[in-house]
């Protein structure tokens, strides 16, 4: 598929999409126009590496654990060092962190929604009459 049809399924610019290729995130087959040629694949790829970047992993980190997005897995073992490792662990802590966070704050939402809903529902009851 063509930069635009890709941008268009995923929600991502097309700018967006060259800088994830930049980024060997992503890799487009050039047709003999010059075009770019996604593989269908990469509609998940762009919306995994997506949600990785709303997490907060810079692209760096997301270069390295592409391998486990895929099946089968290719992993590189000589590119897992102790620092990459410990930041890789760290990284993971702070999106623990964070989804705890949120799951506490959408727990608070639905509480208030529940309890607006609660408080209508006689209100809107008695003005039906």
């Amino acid at each position: 598929m063509r930069i635009g049809e890709l941008s268009e399924r995923t929600g991502t610019s097309r700018r967006l999409l060259r800088y994830y290729e930049e980024q060997q995130l992503i890799a487009a087959d050039r047709a003999p126009n010059g075009y770019r040629d996604y593989d269908e694949r990469y509609v998940d790829r762009v919306l995994q590496i997506r949600g990785l970047l709303d997490a907060g992993l810079p692209t760096r980190i997301i270069r390295q654990i592409l391998p486990c997005l895929d099946q089968p897995r290719v992993i590189h073992f000589s590119e897992a060092t102790p620092e990459m490792l410990a930041t890789l662990e760290d990284e993971r802590d702070r999106m623990t962190r964070r989804i705890a966070c949120l799951s506490r704050n959408r727990d608070a939402l639905d509480a208030y929604l529940d309890e607006v809903r609660a408080k209508r529902a006689p209100a809107e009851a008695g003005t039906a009459n």
